[in-house]
């Protein structure tokens, strides 16, 4: 998906690139028109701008004096580009390349449609926003135009007088509608090159399309196209690179057969059926044919005489293939990277079939069952080998045929039922640089416990083990390390200490013992994560952040930690997650770090924290980005000023500013890290596996509280969970409540509220549980059906409430006895904060149903760090990602390792 879509933008950043050449750099600029360029760079702030960078790229007519090109640098502008700009006083331009600056927020403005002498405009990775000006269609001289990777929105945008275009770039854009037969578009027959990938269009793909003849370069993929390819793609005769990954496309094969220049054919994960030709095998351009994700059958065809292929990289995985594939594809001896993942075939693989592709470096049979003999090292597998990809392949046995791979750079043999001790030889292969080892039954490491330390691995997993003992040195290289979920002990090691590139430090769930080694802070110019949580840790939090410090994630909760919080977490000004709870910290509320930007999420449940949470005359907390707040189980006390609530980042559902749907995805193109938190929810502790970055929950629960509940709360609309149980609050319930229109959770129990429940709260459609238990309450419960399918222990402990649930009569007759729903049993989990709802004892009532659409829960550790592939495909199979999260790793991803084609 992701690779596709970058190699176009590659292509198009050639393209332009190639454009600038053919200006003729002249330096007799009339005073005038260099005047209005120094005018256009103070307009912004220009401070990252090198100065002789800048009049570099300023280009002006040898005879005439005027500006006719302007090439400003990468990172030179920041601002808002705004419609009276002196940039519209140049109207000689013919050249304008604005890309990878920062205008962010700016809308595109109209004025560029004055600049119609314009034949190349390139405005790509900007952070314009809105729609494309009507005017661009004045830019009648235009070539070429590149808009990639902003926020622009609309439907396709009018350029319908662009009839000289040869390149346009729309990728990562969020334009949507549907590309209907009289779209501007089909106007452009000039096209040789057309890139609409990430975007939002859904619409079935017009027959127009076959008109476009010049085209060589054609991508459509990550859309929301659906119904066949129509088959005037055939009459694109030219195309070199056809891209239509990751829509809804049906229907057979594409009839592509005579498009013979193709170079790259991706239709990956699509809903495609049938046959694949055995005549793309003959193809004499074609180099890469990705058809993962579908859902074609049968067995593969492969010419006899395939002496005319080219064919380098082919993916296969996630088919319903039947019968011998593999001796077909034996004959495509000039592959490098071939993907088998998850084909459906009945029998074992026998590794000695991919002895004929003595180059292949890539191989992925991650899915299907090996055959166990050919995993010894005898099965004549290609020693070029440098991927090899075998997790969930019953493999019980370590694969000895590793042994000669000298060129092994990547190992996944996750999610096997390996025993035993991971073999010494492993280590000293020259190349290798990520493995991983996790969901497997290892138990030891062969040889000493310096074995690792000078082997060339930098990503190591071995979590989901029955590792025992010490934790081995690890290597001096390592960047990241997962060893969680093991049963290790003793001290973190002090060999540490001088493994200055690590970037993701996870023994989370092992029993260390002992302190947090000092030396951590060291790595401040590395380290992103430290998870050290589920231990038997003591002593006090080390000071672990200086200036510059990149710390995100900071957990250590679950262990014996005491004293104070460290003051200089200040130093680390990146961190956004920060989860302490379960130890036995002793400090007052921490105000101070409301002056970190980024923080997310703070937990310091269970611990010795003690005073008021909110200071005398200071009003709102005022934490920028505080999405999470979980401090219950200490001894705060004091009220809650009315506004309280004002300003959090809480009050809106839209995710992180750089579009991460999870907490925790630092987006580093070798591993995928999530955050996990625990929840509170009807009195069970859940685990979350994934942290949504556009909903929040509250949590003060048993606590010393008191006062009014502040009416602020009801601002708080991407709330989900709200805990204020077991404290001292009086007063009304909110009605402010019934604004909070996402919450999911409400635990109000055991506090001192009086007066009525707002009927409001009966209209909160996803409010699968709500506790008002043990307080001052009168007058008759709401009805609807998110309350009345509470139980009854929901509403007890108030003399003067009445109605459903209760048996108590509001109008003085006992009401009548509750229908008690049969349990019904159902495996199915649903997956949208990606929890497993854990269930205990009798639950009266409707049970969650769809109302808990949002909240799947489970005591089951599963959040996830991810080492990443060298090739990036969307999971098909649902399972592998989302259901079985008691990994943190899925070594077949990565959307940044991109080959260049």
């Amino acid at each position: 998906m992701w690779a596709s879509c970058l190699r176009l933008r590659f292509l198009s950043m050639l393209l332009l690139f190639a454009s600038s050449l053919l200006m003729i750099n002249a330096l007799g600029c009339r005073p005038d028109q260099i005047q209005a360029v120094l005018k256009f760079k103070n307009e912004f702030d220009s401070r990252s701008c090198n100065q002789t960078d800048y009049y570099n790229g300023v280009w002006c007519h040898n005879t005439t004096g005027v500006v006719t090109e302007l090439q400003l640098p990468s990172g030179c502008l920041s601002g808002i580009l705004k419609p009276n700009s002196s940039l519209f006083e140049l109207y000689h331009l013919r050249y304008l390349s604005l890309s990878h600056n920062n205008f962010t927020s700016s809308p595109v403005p109209s004025e560029f449609g004055n600049l119609n002498k314009l034949e190349v405009l390139s405005l790509s990775s900007n952070g314009f926003i809105g729609q494309v000006p009507s005017s661009f269609s004045n830019l009648s001289r235009l070539t070429e135009l590149y808009l990639a990777n902003n926020h622009l929105t609309g439907s396709f945008p009018h350029l319908r007088n662009l009839t000289k275009l040869s390149i346009l770039e729309l990728s990562f854009n969020h334009f949507s509608g549907t590309l209907s037969p009289n779209s501007s578009l089909f106007e452009l027959h000039n096209l040789s090159y057309l890139n609409l990938c990430f975007n939002n269009f859904s619409s079935s793909l017009p027959s127009e399309f076959g008109n476009l003849n010049k085209l060589q370069v054609f991508g459509l993929s990550s859309n929301g196209f659906f119904g066949q390819v129509p088959p005037t793609i055939s009459n694109l005769t030219g195309l070199t690179k056809l891209y239509l990954d990751e829509n809804k496309l049906t229907g057979s094969f594409p009839l592509v057969q005579n498009l013979t220049k193709l170079s790259a054919l991706v239709l990956s994960h699509n809903h495609f059926t049938g046959t694949v030709p055995s005549s793309l095998f003959m193809m004499p351009f074609l180099l890469r044919l990705d058809l993962g994700g579908n859902q074609f059958t049968g067995p593969i065809k492969v010419p006899n005489s395939p002496l005319s292929t080219r064919l380098e990289h082919l993916l296969l995985g996630y088919n319903r293939f039947e019968g011998k594939i593999l001796e077909p594809l034996s004959k495509l001896i000039t592959l490098t990277h071939l993907d088998l993942s998850y084909i459906n075939i009945s029998c074992p693989i026998d590794l000695s079939f991919f002895s004929s592709l003595k180059s292949l470096l890539f191989l992925d049979l991650s899915g299907n069952s090996v055959s166990p003999t050919s995993l010894r090292s005898d099965s004549g597998i290609p020693l070029s080998m440098e991927t090899l990809l075998l997790l969930r392949c019953n493999v019980i046995e370590f694969p000895n045929i590793l042994k000669p791979l000298h060129n092994l750079t990547f190992i996944d043999i996750s999610y096997n039922r390996i025993k035993g001790k991971v073999p010494e030889w492993l280590w000293s292969l020259p190349r290798l640089d990520t493995v991983n080892l996790s969901n497997n039954l290892f138990n030891g490491f062969e040889g000493l416990a310096e074995v690792l330390v000078n082997t060339s691995v930098r990503f190591l997993d071995f979590s989901m083990n029955n590792f025992k003992g010490s934790l081995p040195y690890p290597p001096l290289s390592i960047s990241l390390l997962s060893a969680w979920n093991n049963s290790f002990t003793g001290n973190i090691p002090l060999a540490i200490c001088n493994r200055s590139s690590i970037t993701v430090f996870d023994l989370s769930y092992n029993n260390f013992t002992g302190p947090i080694p000092q030396c951590l802070s060291d790595f401040h110019d590395s380290l992103i994560v430290v998870n050290l949580r589920k231990n038997n840790l003591d002593g006090s939090l080390p000071d672990m952040c200086y200036d510059g410090a990149l710390l995100r994630t900071l957990d250590l909760g679950y262990n014996q930690l005491t004293g104070k919080l460290p003051r200089s977490l200040l130093n680390c000004s990146s961190l956004k997650f920060v989860s302490l709870d379960h130890n036995r910290l002793r400090d007052t509320f921490p105000f101070w770090l409301k002056a970190l930007p980024d923080l997310q999420a703070l937990t310091l449940r269970s611990n010795k924290f003690y005073g008021p949470i909110s200071l005398p005359g200071q009003g709102p907390l005022e934490f920028p980005k505080l999405r999470i707040l979980e401090i219950s189980d200490n001894n705060f006390t004091g009220s809650l000023p009315p506004n309280y609530f004002v300003n959090w980042e809480a009050s809106s559902l839209q995710m992180d500013g750089n579009g991460r749907i999870y907490m925790g995805d630092y987006n580093n193109p070798n591993f995928i890290y999530d955050d996990t938190i625990d929840l509170q929810y009807k009195g069970l502790f859940m685990e979350q596996g994934k942290v949504l970055t556009s909903y929040a929950t509250i949590d003060f629960s048993g606590n010393k509280l008191e006062g009014q509940i502040p009416e602020s709360i009801g601002l708080l609309k991407a709330l989900i969970a709200l805990n204020l149980s077991n404290n001292a609050f009086t007063g009304h319930i909110p009605l402010s409540l019934a604004n909070v229109t996402e919450l999911e959770s409400l635990d109000l129990s055991r506090n001192q509220l009086s007066g009525n429940i707002p009927k409001g709260l009966g209209s909160l459609s996803f409010l699968a549980y709500i506790s008002v238990a043990h307080n001052k309450l009168k007058g008759e419960i709401p009805q609807g059906t998110q309350i009345t399918g509470q139980p009854k222990s929901s509403f007890e402990g108030n003399a003067g409430l009445c109605g459903l649930p209760l048996e108590k009569s509001c109008f003085g007759t006992s009401a009548p006895p509750i229908q008690k729903h049969e349990k019904e049993d159902n495996n199915d989990e649903e997956e949208v904060l990606n929890w497993k709802a854990v269930i205990i004892g009798y639950w009266p009532g409707l049970l969650f149903g769809v109302v808990i659409a949002h909240i799947i829960a489970s005591y089951k550790t599963k959040w996830f760090v991810k080492i990443v592939g060298p090739e990036k495909r969307k999971q098909v199979d649902p399972v592998r990602l989302f259901k079985t999260l008691d990994s943190r790793w899925d070594s077949s991803n990565n959307k940044n390792n991109v080959e260049q084609m």
